[in-house]
């Protein structure tokens, strides 16, 4: 694969100051037009060290417009990112829509490395790349321009080019011990590189295998493949505009549809608890819950618990219950609400990324990550493309989190019809809950068969056996809670 690589491309002076001038400006026409679009860039800048990436990287910024690129180095992981799944430190940092984001170094970096030394073996390697592949398919699908620039030497070149920058007074500390010792091992990576190339180059994010032994001929060439790559996608809008969501959901939404015999209609609301019991269960599983929060903050053992539920299904009082349990330390509230301007620049899971628990704590989600499969599909702020392959995509961070040691609970709690029937009522009536009633409320009611059909769709798409969805008997809010925190105990006991 390498060998197209390896041909000694060369440019001389005059050739690369007579077409950089027309490279600088054509990008920077492309670069301010990209800011009005609804498209993401992500540069991935990888290679062979001693390549001259950091100088890719420094030229880059140099040719942009430096208001909109965003440029991360990923090299030893933090504390905070150790803490987390790795995917963690990529997706907070990712481009919003109209930028440009430059990765020196990627989430391709760990486990070419971890192959080369021996820490993980190929099929570990294929499973890790598998999934690099998944990422970039949701992050190309949601938009994104995707550009892999793959910076390659000769196993003599990079002896060379060491050596040459090691000599230099001005460059010497470029070249780390590290280096040497890589390039030791230039045959493993190689051979590993190759493969994680081979398995993730595809038509959405290909990779670009630039030969860079010539510092003229690397720049110039990796210009221009950034150039057609905005120029392409800038001319595909252009033809194309993507469709966009509708704007008014009172117009836009779906009319609703009787929905047939769904995995809710399983769901015992009968259930209920006496006042007496309830006390008495209530004391036990907080106080179990309790002790088993602070054996996770011990164990470094993160929580993730997520609240679904029809509206006045009793969520809010729920997680009360949870949180009277924990230490304030230990826990963190994230109300989902509308997203901001911020979160609707990036793809939807980012705004759910960036607030997960550090080691040892839990971050309880009072909404989630399902809204887009359940809001968002029935009252069309996303086409049907979109929440349809949003099932395959939360599975995929769902299973993220779990190996990356985070226990998940997610509840929907559900009431009957009439139930919320009630409850509304009852909240129009007194006047220190009529703050929790709407005409969105009153809207969502209307359509209750819809959403009935997309939460069978959820669960049946997304219960999986590393996230398994709790059905919680809502009707009785004292059983539901005691359903609740039990779940929780359990979960936490079996992580621990």
């Amino acid at each position: 694969m390498f060998e197209a690589a390896e041909l000694g491309q060369k440019l001389t002076k005059v050739q690369y100051e007579a077409e950089l001038p027309k490279l600088r400006a054509a990008l920077l026409q492309a670069h301010f037009a990209l800011k009005d679009t609804p498209v993401p860039v992500i540069v991935i800048i990888s290679g062979a060290d001693g390549a001259g990436k950091g100088e890719m990287v420094h030229r880059l910024n140099e040719w942009l417009d430096p208001r909109g690129v965003d440029t991360h180095a990923f090299w030893q992981s933090s504390d905070e990112e150790r803490e987390r799944p790795r995917y963690w430190r990529f997706w907070r940092v990712l481009p919003a829509r109209g930028r440009v984001g430059i990765l020196f170094g990627s989430w391709y970096s760990e486990p070419i490395i971890r192959r080369v030394y021996g820490e993980i073996k190929s099929s570990k390697l294929d499973t890790e790349l598998d999934r690099i592949a998944c990422f970039e398919k949701m992050l190309a699908d949601d938009g994104a321009v995707i550009v892999k620039l793959w910076f390659h030497l000769s196993k003599k070149a990079q002896r060379r080019q060491l050596k040459e920058l090691e000599s230099n007074p001005k460059t010497h500390w470029r070249v780390l011990p590290m280096d040497w010792q890589h390039f030791k091992l230039y045959d493993k990576f190689t051979e590993a590189s190759e493969r994680a190339i081979r398995r993730t180059d595809t038509g959405h994010a290909p990779w670009h295998l630039i030969e860079a032994a010539d510092r003229r001929y690397r720049e110039l060439t990796a210009g221009k493949i950034l150039l057609q790559a905005i120029e392409d996608r800038l001319q595909q809008l252009r033809r194309n505009p993507s469709p966009a969501p509708a704007a008014n959901p009172a117009v836009a939404s779906r009319p609703s549809r009787r929905a047939s015999t769904t995995i809710l209609d399983h769901v015992d609301l009968t259930q209920q608890l006496s006042d007496k019991e309830y006390a008495k269960q209530l004391e036990k599983y907080q106080g179990r819950l309790s002790r088993l929060a602070w054996a996770a903050w011990e164990k470094k053992v993160a929580s993730v618990a997520l609240f679904e539920g029809w509206d006045a299904a009793g969520k809010g009082s729920a997680i009360r219950r949870v949180t009277e349990a924990m230490d304030p330390r230990l826990y963190r509230i994230v109300p989902i609400a509308a997203p901001t301007d911020e979160e609707r620049a990036r793809h939807y899971l980012w705004r759910f990324w960036r607030h997960l628990p550090r080691a040892g704590t839990t971050t309880i989600f009072d909404r989630s990550w399902y809204g887009r499969v359940l809001v968002e599909r029935v009252e069309r702020f996303a086409r049907e493309d979109e929440w349809r392959r949003a099932f395959l995509e939360i599975n995929e961070f769902e299973e993220q989190l779990v190996e990356g040691g985070i226990v998940v609970s997610k509840f929907w709690i559900h009431i009957g019809k009439d139930e919320q029937l009630r409850r509304f009522k009852q909240r129009e009536e007194i006047a220190f809950k009529r703050y929790k009633i709407t005409d969105e409320d009153w809207r969502n009611r209307k359509q209750w068969d819809a959403y009935k059909a997309a939460i069978n769709d959820m669960v049946a798409h997304t219960s999986t056996e590393f996230a398994p969805w709790t059905l919680v008997a809502g009707n009785d809010k004292k059983f539901a809670r005691v359903q609740i925190l039990r779940t929780l105990c359990r979960h936490l006991e079996a992580a621990l």
